[in-house]
């Protein structure tokens, strides 16, 4: 069994801002990923475009360097990859954590579908894009039924139906009617989302005013059969046909995981993880958690820009602490 100062959870850019730490603090780390590197920027949409500017995005002094002011999610791609390069970061892909087995309070045990781990330290940076939401209703498990969408391509001259009404709901319903598509949207308040986009939100609305994107509102799905859909609106139950569902209702963090990590959720709107607010230390010794996931189900609260800081802050108290040990 390897032993280290640091086990980092997730290969996102904070995972890798927070490795980028430790190899500073010539601490013993491992990062262990259960998909790709950056997979929640992978299982972005193909053309996506950042609402950020690249230099928000820059980790470990390395300048994004993009073709526009706004990267694109294969520019980040290649960035991040670069970042592991550069930095010769130890991180080791498609491996599953199962569970966190503490010894004491500075000695864990972390078991993954590989094997098991002793770890003086752990930081937890799983976002919360890897955990769709789900419409929970009978049909969701159908093949046709996407939480996440990649390109317009297979949706053309195909009856689309999508369910959502913020920036990813919008943005797949226009980018799939302008490819052909026939789309309906399922909506569940009264009008998109207040917040969506400023050069997405007139667009869709004026769609689908004009009549070319079917929108309803005050609807919700009951049922997903397999050539159509049953919806649920104010005037009761009625059925439309359908070729796809695109379930575009957000995502959350991965709170199994959290679970068997014995890591304390809040039990309040957000299920915020239970931390320390100045050092990211959980209600575990020596356990941190840090990125978006700090923010619970307020998804639009913190971002890759606003969380590059997390990491040092983190590591400066694991050093601290093994400083004081030694």
């Amino acid at each position: 069994m390897k032993s280290f100062d640091l086990i980092i959870v997730g290969a996102g850019p904070t995972g890798l801002s927070c490795a980028i730490e430790a190899e500073k603090a010539n601490l013993n780390y491992v990062v262990i990923e259960k998909g790709v590197l950056v997979n929640s920027i992978y299982n972005f949409p193909t053309n996506m475009t950042f609402f950020s500017t690249s230099k928000l995005l820059e980790i470990g002094d390395t300048p994004f360097i993009s073709h526009s002011d706004k990267p694109t999610r294969m520019e980040a791609l290649e960035y991040y990859r670069r970042i592991v390069e550069k930095w010769n970061l130890n991180i080791q892909l498609y491996e599953e954590v199962e569970q966190l087995e503490q010894l004491s309070a500075n000695s864990y045990i972390l078991h993954t579908s590989r094997g098991k781990y002793q770890t003086e330290s752990l930081i937890v940076s799983t976002g919360f894009y890897d955990t769709p939401r789900k419409l929970n209703v009978p049909g969701e498990d159908l093949p046709k039924v996407k939480h996440y969408y990649d390109d317009p391509h297979p949706y053309a001259n195909q009856k689309v139906l999508v369910v959502g009404a913020a920036n990813s709901a919008c943005d797949v319903a226009l980018e799939t009617y302008n490819k052909g598509a026939e789309v309906t949207m399922a909506i569940r308040g009264e009008e998109i989302y207040k917040r969506v986009k400023y050069w997405i939100r007139p667009n869709i609305i004026n769609r689908i005013k004009e009549g070319s994107i079917t929108a309803h509102f005050n609807t919700v799905v009951k049922e997903i059969k397999e050539r159509s859909v049953v919806l649920e609106g104010p005037d009761g139950e009625f059925t439309i046909e359908n070729d796809f569902v695109m379930a575009m209702i957000g995502y959350q963090p991965n709170y199994p995981l959290l679970e068997k990590l014995n890591i304390e959720i809040k039990k309040d709107d957000y299920q915020t993880p239970m931390y320390d607010t100045e050092s990211f230390e959980t209600n575990l010794p020596n356990v941190y958690v840090a990125g978006v996931l700090c923010a619970g189900k307020h998804t639009s609260k913190l971002f890759i820009e606003n969380t590059r800081d997390h990491g040092a802050v983190i590591i400066r108290k694991i050093a601290k602490k093994k400083e004081l040990v030694a």
